[in-house]
């Protein structure tokens, strides 16, 4: 299919039978995405689908030899009384050579809810190629990835070749549900099933480009925060009380309105005391990464960002922190005419956080020190509440870490490569904007190096109607797996 670069000697014969077993690969891919494995909605069908997924999962895994332990994790309470049993997390392994290195890597199979008509072209859950595009859900989220993976094992199998590493596997079903019970798993396991690994990889993100590779070594945390203006339960015909009454909703809106000036600075004081200066190393990575600015509007189908450099626009996407305002509860948002005056409201807004904010001192700056004080300037009779509903820190490693030195190596000597993709060169250093806690909570609680290693590209629309995985990114980044391997080896020893 694709000519090989010169240097790849070792991996020949692997590459050479990812090329020739592709088509069955994908066909796994196929009857995984046919799996609706759907964590989001709480219903009996698609619990039982998402037990189907990891026993399918793990029985991928024991035919490649591994020793496979399904953790059952009881139930799961939901709001209304209903109880529903929770899909197992999947721990396996595969080898315990203590000469070499054991790369663990964690992955999921749940997806996010997806219907056909919806927007979407092809049913999501059967696999359809078009121009070289596997579309369907958890294609590239994140079920092609965990299966590049198991690609990359299972080809050293078929070829009886000696796995440079020792591999282990944590794959749970309900990532998209909030990863239910998976940290308490985690501190559990941290001296029995995370003894003896060394590096732990995350491949549940995507690139910033649509043809160039990229390692992840940050992410920004989220402070999500819902503000409560009460007068009374009920709400208020605006003829028989309006004008003698301080509103709910006034009060609300000026609160919201404090929040974030026009150009999108954060008017919270001290809110950026705590922000990490940038280096002029990382302007240096800032400035060669693969990203055109237009195209990148476009297919976002924006008329103006609020900045006009390549540079501005990542580092408020990564190294600077948002605010953003979500909706607002009990607010008349129907078609047509009602007029009242709501009773009580209640804003939704989020900090996007940056190393080294802190969520505990965010917390404090945005009740004590910025609310309140507008809330009380206003002489308001109505009562203000402030609670912070989620506090998730940033994760930032190191990326002159053993792992991600490997990794580009594995990248820049040209294991993605064809007649659209760069190849040959380093890849593109990225930070993600988003918030991903997994990967903070690994190298918490099990202090070893954590990389992210996306094989999505940037326009796989993950969680979006016709959610995509490249055939070139699934069996290419098979290939990378498997030249990552070596490369970890060789660098460990």
């Amino acid at each position: 299919m694709f000519s090989f670069p010169p240097s790849a000697g070792p991996l020949d014969k692997v590459f050479q039978y990812i090329d020739l077993h592709q088509d069955e690969f994908v066909q796994t891919l196929k009857e995984w995405v046919a799996i609706e494995s759907d964590s989001v909605q709480p219903v009996p069908r698609f619990r039982q689908e998402l037990f189907r997924m990891m026993a399918v999962a793990a029985d991928k895994l024991q035919r490649l030899g591994a020793e496979v332990d399904s953790v059952d994790l009881g139930s799961q309470q939901l709001p209304g009384g209903q109880s529903l049993p929770l899909p197992p997390i999947i721990l396996a392994h595969l080898g315990n050579d203590p000469k070499k290195p054991t790369v663990c890597f964690y992955g999921h199979l749940d997806v996010q809810s997806a219907r056909q008509d919806d927007g979407w072209l092809t049913d999501p859950y059967t696999l359809t190629e078009v121009d070289g595009k596997l579309y369907g859900r958890g294609a590239t989220d994140n079920k092609g990835p965990v299966l590049a993976w198991i690609n990359a094992v299972s080809t050293f199998r078929a070829l009886e070749q000696d796995l440079p590493v020792n591999i282990k596997f944590i794959l749970e079903g309900m990532e998209e549900a909030g990863s239910v019970a998976l940290e308490e798993l985690i501190r559990k396991e941290k001296d029995r099933f995370f003894s003896g690994v060394d590096y732990i990889v995350i491949s549940d993100n995507l690139w910033l480009s649509r043809r160039k590779p990229a390692l992840t070594y940050g992410t920004r945390g989220n402070s999500y925060f819902m503000v409560e203006v009460k007068c009374r339960d009920q709400d208020f015909h605006s003829g028989t009380f309006g004008g003698i009454l301080n509103e709910p909703m006034s009060d609300l809106i000026a609160l919201l309105g404090s929040l974030v000036d026009s150009s999108g600075h954060i008017l919270i004081p001290g809110i950026y005391d705590q922000v990490a200066p940038i280096t002029e190393e990382e302007k240096t990575m800032y400035e060669a990464i693969d990203l055109d600015l237009e195209q990148y509007r476009n297919s976002n189908q924006v008329e103006k960002f609020l900045f006009d450099t390549k540079e501005e626009i990542l580092m408020h996407l990564w190294r600077y922190p948002s605010l953003s305002i979500h909706g607002i509860e009990g607010a008349f948002d129907e078609p047509g005419i009602k007029t009242v005056i709501p009773g009580r409201v209640a804003g939704k807004f989020s900090i996007r956080l940056v190393p080294h904010m802190n969520v505990s001192v965010v917390e404090g700056q945005v009740t004590t020190q910025h609310l309140e004080d507008v809330f009380s300037q206003r002489n308001s009779s109505n009562k203000m509440t402030v609670s912070m509903v989620v506090g998730i820190q940033p994760w930032i490693t190191n990326i002159n870490d053993t792992q991600y030195l490997a990794a580009k190596k594995a990248i820049r000597t040209g294991y993605f490569h064809g007649p659209v993709y760069l190849f040959g060169t380093e890849p593109d250093m990225i930070q993600d904007g988003s918030s991903i806690p997994i990967a903070k909570i690994f190298q918490d609680i099990i202090q070893k190096s954590v990389m992210m290693l996306p094989l999505g590209a940037v326009d796989d629309g993950e969680h979006s109607q016709n959610e995509k995985i490249n055939r070139l990114n699934y069996i290419e980044g098979s290939k990378l797996f498997a030249a990552f391997f070596l490369e970890i080896a060789n660098l460990h020893s």
